[in-house]
């Protein structure tokens, strides 16, 4: 199914811990599809500002696939407004993060997470801009800013 011109259920859905461990991601709650809309729209506009393609490394997580990679219990993945990406066409996550501020695309959250960068568009839209740090076990604090 198609959520935007550039991103599609299956790509917001597709996990391979899910695949992995036989975890079944599919999204039953029409408010979760609803949000993946509104998920797929801002990153259209992401995508727009680096005008490159994005990786969605992880997007939309039901409860057991979101226990299974330790994310938090209040995840944004899990009600389908949040994405994990990389774009390698643009920069790192840090100079991505710095881009979509500047070029003030409203979000909730802007997150540099080593790797990868985490963005959603809850509707509280708090435009909060961070960076995880994480600790020899994994475990992340966060820091305001890029």
């Amino acid at each position: 199914m198609t959520l935007s011109t550039h991103f599609t259920l299956e790509e917001l859905t597709f996990s391979d811990t899910a695949v992995r461990l036989g975890i079944d991601n599919n999204v039953t709650d029409d408010k979760v599809l609803g949000n993946l809309h509104v998920l797929a729209t801002g990153l259209e506009q992401v995508r727009a500002v680096l005008n490159a393609p994005l990786h969605i490394n992880s997007g939309y997580r039901c409860l057991l696939l979101n226990g299974a990679v330790k994310g938090s219990i209040n995840s944004a993945h899990m009600q389908g407004w949040a994405a994990d990406f990389t774009c390698r066409l643009f920069g790192t996550p840090l100079e991505i993060v710095k881009e979509v501020v500047k070029a003030g695309v409203k979000f909730d959250q802007c997150i540099t997470e080593g790797a990868w960068v985490h963005v959603s568009f809850d509707p509280r839209m708090r435009n909060l801009v961070m960076t995880a740090h994480f600790d020899k076990y994994g475990k992340a604090t966060y820091t305001s800013g890029a």
